[in-house]
């Protein structure tokens, strides 16, 4: 299922990464969904990569990135639902080996594989890290997951019983959607987790996390997004799961702000501090905002 906004430039990059690897219409369903995109036509893409084969639906108004993902998961035929933003690419082998996986044990409710970072360009520039060192179902995956946004949505396929028993993405949560919906899936079930990468991220500033980053947005929806996954935990875990997330974020929302800092981007940086400062009021974040300042300082004198 391949959800699409206004990114029909890099949609034929993503059909042809699966339809290379197309099992044929009886094993694979390959639909896009377009969440009414207003600046190009996903739907003659599909037409004329597909030849009949890559089914489109184009939603009657914009519904935004949530409510467009579960229209995937409801339209959704497959014993097994891959979610493939139409700006992200699956490599040789994906569909493959996380099948091969979820036969071998049935338990797990999910699988997902490590991640290629890439540019508009298509140019691979950074790599996920290995993270559990070996494939394998997760140990106490939950915890493992809530600490930090591990899986990227183009990397994971999940049984569609267990969407249908958990229920879809949280409308509340216009980001990190994805991330609250992998730990509530592990908080469940096992999840198997392949350390070869097999499938690609793509970083651009029109992406959904892109357009809500200078604002720091995407991290009060991370923000959210803990305190919602923290209740499938029981309740002696809780502050544990919170407080270990928090601080990772408040960390990762410091080292943008030193980036816009960087580029010059005053408003961008002082977002992310606000951001950071909410999540973890401590003395380390306390510090940590301070250099960004003291550097924004040097900055004016020079």
């Amino acid at each position: 299922m391949i959800p699409t906004y206004n990114c029909a430039g890099y949609l034929e990059a993503t059909l042809r990464s699966v339809l290379a690897q197309d099992a044929g219409p009886e094993a694979m369903q390959i639909e896009v969904v377009d969440d009414h995109s207003t600046a190009d036509d996903p739907e003659e893409i599909a037409t004329r990569l597909g030849g009949g084969r890559v089914d489109f639906h184009r939603q009657p108004e914009n519904v935004g990135v949530v409510a467009n993902l579960n229209t995937c998961l409801q339209r959704s035929r497959g014993e097994v639902v891959h979610l493939l933003h139409g700006d992200d690419v699956v490599l040789d082998g994906f569909y493959r080996t996380l099948g091969d996986r979820l036969r071998e044990h049935p338990e797990a409710g999910a699988a997902y594989c490590r991640h290629l970072y890439i540019d508009e360009r298509g140019r691979r520039t950074e790599v996920a890290p290995r993270d559990p060192s070996a494939s394998g179902i997760l140990a106490e995956g939950a915890r493992f997951l809530a600490a930090e946004q591990r899986i990227m949505t183009p990397c994971v396929v999940v049984r569609r019983s267990v969407y249908e028993q958990l229920g879809g993405f949280d409308d509340r949560l216009a980001c990190a959607e994805d991330w609250e919906m992998w730990v509530r899936i592990a908080a469940r079930f096992p999840v198997y987790y392949e350390e070869r990468p097999l499938a690609c991220y793509r970083l651009h500033d029109d992406s959904n996390t892109g357009r809500n980053l200078r604002s720091g947005l995407s991290l009060d929806h991370t923000r959210l997004a803990i305190e919602l996954f923290a209740d499938y935990f029981e309740p002696a875990e809780r502050r544990a799961v919170k407080r270990a997330a928090f601080s990772r974020y408040a960390e990762s929302a410091v080292e943008t702000a030193w980036n816009f800092q960087s580029q010059g981007d005053t408003a961008a940086a002082r977002a992310q501090l606000r951001v950071a400062w909410r999540l973890e009021r401590s003395p380390r974040t306390a510090a940590r905002i301070a250099r960004v300042f003291a550097r924004s300082v040097a900055r004016r004198v020079r």
